[in-house]
C-alpha cells in the first residue's frame, strides 16, 4: 500500500513464488536412487540452495521493488524498446538527466544509476550485441560479458535481490533460445561461486519469453535429481567455462599431467625426479618476483617459456584496463571498424588513417582501443585493410608507437594476421614501412600487399564485404577511374 492507503503497482520480490515453488516433483520409488539410472551427473547439479534464489516472474522489471533492477538499451543509453520506456517512465524525468552524466556505455559494460521513483534502490544499465550469425562467438561472449558485469556490479555494491530483463532485445535480432542459455548458465556459474552475495535473482519476462525461460531453466536449476538427469540430454555442446563464459578453442590452455616430462618417462626415478621439475615450468610453480624477471629479462637470462608468460601477463593486464577505461573518444574517430570477409572467409578489419589524428589523441588510448576491438577477433584468421588515402603529416604512425603496439598485442594477433592490404601507399610510406618490418618487427614483412587501386583490392574482398569511407571511393575513382565489374581473385594478393 502507498502512503494514501492505494493499491501499490509496484511488486515485492519477496511475495513472489521461488522458482521451486513451480515443481511437482513426481513420487518416487523410495528403494531406487535416481542417480543409479546413469553414470554421470550434470555439470549443473541440483542444489536446493540455488534454487531458492531464483524466481522466474512474467510481469515488468520496472514494477519490481528490490535492490536493482536492469534495463537494457543502447551505447548512448537512450533506446527506445518496451523495458527501457517502461524503465524510463517509472522512475520519471531526472533518471534522463543522470544517464547524461555517464556519457555512454559500452557493449557488454555495466553501468549504475539511482532508481529515482522506482521501488527499486537502483538501476544497472547495460548493451547488449547485435546479433549476426557471421559474428555469433563474438555476440556471445559480449552477452555473458553483459550479465556477469552486471551480477559483479550487484556484488561489488553488496546488493540482495536483483531484477533482470531480458537483456538481448528484440531489435537487436539475438536468437531467445541461445541468448537465454548464456543468461541462465552465467547466473547459475556466479550463484555457484559468490552465492552468499545475493538472496534473490528475478528473471522478469514477458509472454513471449516466458515459454522459452520455462523450458531452459530446468537445465541449469533442476529442482530435484530426477529433473537433473532429465534434463542432462538436453544441455547444448558448449556450456561455457567455471564462470559460464563461452570457450574459444584457440584460447584454451593444455595442461600436462607432468610438465617437461615425456610421456612414456619410467616412474622408476620416483618422488625425486618429480620435484625436479618443480621451479622450472610456467605452470608448476609459484608466482616469481615481478622485480627480478624484469631484470633478467634485461640481462638476457630469462627462458623462453618465461618470456612468454610475462608478455601474456603484461598483455592481460592492457585487456583489463581496455574493458574498465572509457574510449568513447576514440572510438568517435571510426578509425577502426570490422566490415564483411574475404574470399577466404577469413574477418576483415579497416584502419582509415586520416581519422587518426595522431597528433592530438593519447595514444596510449588508441592502444587500449584497438586491443578492446581486436580481442575476440583475432582469436581466427583475419586482414587489415589500412587505408592511407590523403593521409598527412598530422596522421603520421610515429615507428615506436607501432613497435609498442607490435610488442603489446598476444601472439594470437600475429599468428592470425593472415594478410595486411596497404591501400593507396606513397613512395614514402613504403619506404618507411620497408625499413620497420625489415629491422624492428620480424614476421609482417611477407603479410603486406601495396594495394595501388580498389579495383586491385577487389579481387581478394568482395566490394559488398567491405564498408568504404566516401572519401576513398572519391580518390580512387578521380586517380583509377570507377569501378565497374569484378574481378577473379588474383594470386598477387
Amino acid at each position: 500500500m502507498d502512503p494514501l492507503g492505494a493499491p501499490s503497482q509496484f511488486v515485492d520480490v519477496d511475495s513472489l513464488p521461488g522458482w521451486t515453488d513451480t515443481y511437482e516433483a513426481k513420487q518416487l520409488d523410495p528403494h531406487q536412487n535416481p542417480l543409479d539410472k546413469v553414470d554421470v551427473r550434470s555439470p549443473f547439479p541440483y542444489r536446493e540452495d540455488i534454487n531458492a534464489k531464483i524466481v522466474l516472474w512474467k510481469g515488468d522489471v520496472a514494477l519490481l521493488n528490490c535492490t536493482a533492477i536492469v534495463n537494457t538499451s543502447n551505447e548512448s543509453l537512450t533506446d527506445k524498446n518496451p523495458v527501457s520506456e517502461s524503465i524510463f517512465m517509472h522512475a520519471g524525468p531526472d533518471l534522463r538527466d543522470e544517464l547524461q552524466k555517464l556519457k555512454g556505455c559500452r557493449t557488454g559494460e555495466a553501468k549504475l544509476t539511482k532508481g529515482f521513483n522506482l521501488a527499486a534502490r537502483f538501476i544497472i544499465h547495460t548493451v547488449g550485441p547485435k546479433y549476426k550469425s557471421r559474428y555469433r562467438t563474438a555476440a556471445e561472449s559480449s552477452l555473458y560479458s553483459c550479465y556477469r558485469n552486471v551480477l559483479q556490479l550487484a556484488k561489488e555494491q553488496a546488493m540482495c535481490s536483483i531484477g533482470f530483463c531480458v537483456i538481448n532485445s528484440l531489435k537487436r535480432c539475438y536468437p531467445l533460445e541461445d541468448a537465454t542459455h548464456i543468461a541462465l548458465r552465467t547466473v547459475r556459474r556466479f550463484l555457484e561461486i559468490h552465492g552468499e552475495t545475493l538472496e534473490k535473482v528475478v528473471f522478469a519476462v514477458s509472454e513471449l519469453e516466458e515459454a522459452t525461460y520455462q523450458k531452459l531453466l530446468p537445465l541449469y536449476f533442476p529442482r530435484s535429481l530426477e529433473e537433473e538427469i532429465q534434463s542432462l540430454p538436453y544441455l547444448p555442446a558448449d556450456i561455457g567455462n567455471a564462470e559460464g563464459e563461452p570457450v574459444v578453442p584457440e584460447r584454451q590452455i593444455r595442461i600436462t599431467e607432468k610438465p617437461g616430462v615425456p610421456d612414456d618417462a619410467s616412474d622408476e626415478e620416483g618422488l625425486e625426479a618429480d620435484l625436479s621439475f618443480i621451479g622450472s615450468h610456467a605452470f608448476a610453480r609459484m608466482e616469481g618476483d615481478i622485480d627480478k624477471q624484469r631484470r633478467l629479462i634485461l640481462q638476457g637470462q630469462l627462458s623462453e617459456a618465461a618470456l612468454q608468460k610475462q608478455h601474456q601477463r603484461n598483455y592481460n593486464r592492457w585487456l583489463c584496463q581496455a574493458r574498465a577505461e572509457d574510449l568513447s573518444d576514440i572510438a568517435s574517430l571510426k578509425a577502426l571498424y570490422q566490415t564483411g570477409v574475404d574470399n577466404w572467409g577469413r574477418t576483415v578489419m579497416v584502419v582509415v588513417g586520416r581519422n587518426i589524428p595522431v597528433t592530438l589523441i593519447d595514444m596510449e588510448k588508441a592502444i587500449l582501443y584497438f586491443i578492446h576491438v581486436m580481442d575476440h577477433i583475432a582469436v581466427k584468421e583475419y586482414v587489415l585493410v589500412y587505408f592511407h588515402t590523403l593521409t598527412s603529416d598530422y596522421n603520421q604512425f610515429d615507428s615506436n608507437f607501432l613497435k609498442k603496439l607490435y610488442d603489446v598485442v598476444d601472439t594470437k594477433y600475429k599468428r592470425n594476421l593472415k594478410a595486411l592490404y596497404f591501400v593507396h601507399p606513397t613512395f614514402r610510406s613504403k619506404v618507411s614501412a620497408w625499413f620497420f618490418t625489415t629491422f624492428t618487427v620480424s614476421g609482417l614483412k611477407d603479410k603486406i600487399h601495396y594495394v595501388e587501386s580498389l579495383h586491385q583490392l577487389f579481387t581478394a574482398i568482395p566490394p559488398e564485404q567491405i564498408d568504404l569511407p566516401p572519401f576513398v571511393l572519391e580518390y580512387d575513382a578521380r586517380e583509377n577511374g570507377p569501378y565497374y565489374s569484378y574481378y577473379p581473385p588474383s594470386p598477387d594478393l
